[in-house]
């Protein structure tokens, strides 16, 4: 059991697809959620539909604001025609907070704002999933 991490998110069974074109965006977002959250990283979202089908579906979608700059917010109803039921929340650099706040009237589901905290982002990824409960029992540097 990793330390700081809740058991019963450890075994939840829903999954996240960070898509997002930079690299060390998708690894940080890839670390900081991994042992709370089956996490995937891509770098394209025609991979997030591939690796979608059947059984892998993801309920929440990291979408980096890039895509959004340049496919446009009709790219969010086109992932949720894929993706039903999907929450999407826009990462974005604090310049871009008016098109995430443009992403979310077109159907995000809220953004997740740069420079991003470990703590900000799961319990972002928590409240969108409706995940509450306790805090870990154990957390870094409360012992």
């Amino acid at each position: 059991m990793q330390i700081g991490v809740e058991t019963s998110k450890a075994v939840d069974q829903r999954r996240v697809f960070v898509v997002d074109e930079d690299e060390i965006t998708r690894a940080a977002l890839q670390f900081m959620l991994h042992d709370e959250i089956e996490t995937h990283e891509l770098a394209q979202i025609e991979e997030a539909y591939e690796k979608g089908v059947d059984w892998l579906k993801p309920d929440v979608i990291l979408l980096g604001a890039s895509f959004l700059k340049s496919r446009g917010l009709e790219l969010l109803r086109e992932i949720t025609e894929h993706f039903s039921d999907v929450r999407i929340l826009v990462v974005c650099e604090q310049a871009d907070e008016k098109l995430a706040v443009e992403g979310m009237k077109a159907g995000a589901h809220g953004a997740l704002v740069k420079p991003l905290k470990i703590e900000a982002v799961r319990e972002k990824v928590d409240t969108v999933l409706g995940r509450g409960g306790a805090k870990p029992l154990f957390q870094l540097g409360a012992l």
